[in-house]
């Protein structure tokens, strides 16, 4: 699926409603990056189409994602919704000098991933008191193809950190951004 083009993210949902009949776990997990730490310039330098890229994948893409699929979810007798988002993502790091996530000043990826934390709370507010829950999870840095492998952790050591908050019970938070350690700052 292609969350950038509605048709795609339509047919989609509809699949799966044809399929199953319900969703229980919706994971956001498409991301991109538009810069790299290594080559990345200063904001200043950032032309606006490369922001308007992360958004539309990072942000929108998951906003279009979660609408078509949330009739499907609240079909679920205990719906998960599941952001992955990053510890960039975190304005409490971010803006510590002395965290070691201080140091990447990407643009485009911080704030998309940012504000996929406030679409995040956005949608736990709406679904509180139903049995969906909508969190967004931050894996850790691990080696993808986004930042050529890169990441001291595995893919399988990040689907793991996802895996668990996509499984959590009745019991377990709704609106939080979590990792692998428990809960991160803002």
């Amino acid at each position: 699926m292609d969350v950038t083009d509605a048709a795609s993210v339509e047919a989609a949902a509809k699949r799966i409603g044809d399929e199953h009949g319900r969703l229980d776990v919706l994971v956001n997990n498409a991301g991109i990056t538009t810069t790299d730490a290594a080559g990345s310039p200063p904001p200043s330098a950032v032309a606006p189409e490369l922001v308007r890229a992360a958004f539309e994948t990072n942000v929108l893409g998951v906003v279009a994602v979660t609408n078509a699929m949330l009739p499907l979810l609240r079909r679920s007798p205990a719906g998960r919704i599941v952001n992955v988002s990053s510890g960039l993502a975190s304005l409490g790091w971010l803006t510590d000098p002395h965290d070691p996530l201080n140091g990447p000043n990407l643009l485009p990826y911080n704030t998309s991933k940012t504000a996929l934390n406030a679409v995040t709370v956005a949608y736990a507010r709406e679904l509180a008191g139903t049995p969906v829950k909508v969190n967004a999870v931050a894996p850790g840095y691990c080696a993808t193809d986004m930042n050529g492998h890169a990441g001291p952790r595995t893919a399988a050591q990040g689907a793991a950190v996802i895996a668990g908050v996509a499984a959590q019970g009745p019991d377990g938070p709704s609106g939080a951004y979590l990792a692998e350690d428990g809960p991160l700052p803002w």
